[in-house]
């Protein structure tokens, strides 16, 4: 099956087929690229944005960390190398957000992650890259922890957090084999479950704020929007749209939990069709290469490298990177 590779070239292919959309309305993506969106990644190679680059910024964070012992200081030094180095990557010049910009300026000069991150952001910066995390054999806590971990040193706002963990759960469901028919319903028990779940021995005092009383309360805010947007997630899949903007039924993307649950909501509209629900991902309103790069990673996650065009896969930009964290990971 090879679902790894499957997940990281589906994140990226998706990530390109997005690229040429993003800040487009559904109007003009028909205007300029015909009535059903653009049908292939366009160019040899086919250009990604920050989300593929930063993916491969926190896969080989991971690679490095574990090759000693994975910790909060070992993957905290890889994390903050591997995000500073994109940050000063001349080809860090695909309109990258400015959350994910300014926190790695403030970790660049040395400055203590919990003081370097955006405390308020929760933009979908932290989950679009998270699919790694899922992808490595890890307890559940352990990948709990590290996926909130990741996401925290860019935006330090609770719903970021959970719905960088949702996205790994979702992706690490899967890639084991989950079947699509009861993920939504696995994903709700998963986010019920880590609710008051604050994993201190990572995030430590990052959930301080002046009106917030505990750190269960700090994460709990998180995993309550999460589950707000997976029931409008459930209601859209109720009565399956295939024609609609995905983004009218569970939102733009621009934020952590609708890019999360858009870019899972086109895979379950086309479970067994990965090229359509790219499509599907690509023609929308909202953060088109964030959703189309979050339903790529799910759909290669089941389906595995299969699901993916040769001739796409070999036009695609960081080919070799992306196949060489796959194989390992496969």
């Amino acid at each position: 099956m090879r679902r790894a590779s499957g997940c990281l070239f589906g994140l990226a292919l998706g990530d390109a087929l997005g690229a040429v959309t993003e800040f487009l309305t559904v109007e003009e993506i028909c205007r300029r690229f015909g009535p059903n969106g653009p049908q292939e990644p366009i160019g040899n190679p086919a250009l990604v944005t920050d989300d593929t680059q930063m993916t491969l910024s926190v896969g080989q964070a991971l690679i490095e960390a574990s090759s000693s012992n994975l910790t909060v200081a070992s993957l905290e030094a890889a994390l903050r190398r591997s995000f500073i180095e994109w940050l000063n990557s001349p080809d860090n010049n695909r309109a990258p957000g400015m959350t994910c910009l300014r926190a790695c300026e403030n970790l660049e000069a040395g400055i203590p992650w919990q003081q370097a991150t955006r405390a308020n952001s929760k933009g979908c910066g932290a989950n679009m890259r998270v699919a790694p995390v899922g992808l490595l054999p890890l307890a559940a806590k352990t990948r709990a922890a590290i996926a909130q971990f990741q996401a925290a040193l860019t935006h330090g706002h609770p719903t970021a957090l959970a719905a960088a963990d949702l996205t790994a759960a979702a992706i690490a469901d899967l890639a084991q084999g989950g079947d699509p028919q009861g993920l939504l319903s696995r994903l709700y028990n998963y986010a019920q479950s880590q609710r008051s779940v604050y994993h201190i021995d990572w995030l430590g005092s990052l959930w301080q704020r002046s009106y917030i009383n505990t750190p269960e309360e700090f994460i709990s805010r998180g995993w309550d929007e999460c589950l707000a947007v997976l029931d409008r997630l459930n209601t859209a899949l109720v009565n399956p749209n295939r024609e609609a903007d995905p983004c009218l039924a569970t939102g733009d993307g621009w934020i952590a939990e609708e890019a999360f649950a858009t870019g899972l909501l086109c895979f379950l509209l086309f479970p067994d069709e990965p090229l359509a629900a790219l499509r599907r991902a690509a023609l929308t309103a909202g953060d088109s290469d964030s959703i189309a790069c979050l339903t790529g990673a799910f759909a290669g996650s089941y389906l595995g490298m299969a699901a993916w065009p040769e001739d796409w896969v070999v036009r695609i930009e960081y080919r070799d990177k992306l196949a060489q964290l796959g194989k390992l990971w496969d």
